[in-house]
């Protein structure tokens, strides 16, 4: 396991979502970049406050989103996003730039010191909806190294959800995980279609069953779901069901947080 993921060293662990606010240039900005880093940091630490095992911080509200092609001012945003949740929250922190800004989001990451990427586009290619998104493995790689970011983990999403795999429809999400581990991603994430919708705990399974890195759950843990996933996955990614009403583009709700972390740690007490 990459040192950066030694948090996942147990299964269950729970990573929060922080979705900032529309970037500057994005279509939907407000206008006051201090404000998204205030409340990247005060989610930071109501997540921190309630429990949770690490962060990821996610450009959510920038659509509609670029192919790959962000502009600097996104990752310079992005970069002090993640670095003021980090130190807030002082949680492990990863850093996703949509869409499949991969190269952008690690720069980000080492720049503010955060432990690991999620990156979208890994290993075959697949029609997203921002349109098509080739596998960036080698390229990827390479410039980890050549930029010494070698401590910064890379999760890589596998059979992405909203998106067409019409293309790899011949290679299932079991040989793609495979694929990813043997191009050298520190961990696999499995999801459901869309954004909450649930990942279907045969595949979670499977993928599971098949290569040694850590395997992340990336959509549709709820309270009520948790049960089936906290077994089988080293990590659960919870946006979506943090926010009030279960809506990803609204304000944390703190309720949801800690009740849910309540029974995180019930369930962990009953499996031991």
């Amino acid at each position: 396991m990459h040192p950066a993921l030694a948090f996942m060293n147990r299964p269950g662990r729970i990573l929060a979502m922080i979705h900032v606010g529309a970037l500057p240039g994005t279509p939907q900005y407000a206008g006051s970049l201090a404000a998204i880093l205030e409340r990247a940091a005060t989610e930071a630490a109501v997540y921190r406050d309630a429990g949770v095992d690490a962060l990821l911080v996610e450009n959510m509200h920038d659509v509609p989103y670029l192919n790959r092609a962000v502009g600097p001012e996104i990752t310079a945003a992005m970069t002090v996003a993640a670095q003021a949740a980090a130190r807030t929250g002082g949680l492990p922190t990863g850093v996703q730039i949509l869409a499949g800004a991969n190269r952008e989001a690690l720069a980000a990451a080492l720049a503010a010191g955060c432990a690991f990427i999620r990156a979208e586009g890994f290993v075959f290619g697949h029609i997203a909806d921002e349109g098509y998104i080739d596998a960036c493995a080698g390229e990827l790689l390479r410039y980890r190294r050549a930029i010494g970011a070698e401590a910064v983990a890379v999760l890589a999403d596998v059979k992405k959800k909203h998106s067409s795999h019409a293309v790899t429809a011949d290679v299932d999400i079991v040989e793609t995980a495979r694929a990813a581990e043997f191009f050298a991603a520190d961990g696999v994430v499995v999801t459901g279609v869309a954004t909450a919708r649930e990942t279907d705990p045969g595949e979670l399974a499977a993928v599971r069953g098949a290569v040694g890195v850590p395997v992340l759950v990336g959509s549709g843990v709820t309270e009520a779901t948790m049960d089936r996933y906290l077994p089988l996955a080293h990590g659960l990614i919870i946006g979506s069901h943090f926010k009030a009403g279960g809506r990803w583009d609204r304000p944390v709700d703190v309720d949801r947080v800690c009740r849910f972390m309540d029974r995180v740690r019930a369930l962990r007490e009953r499996g031991r």
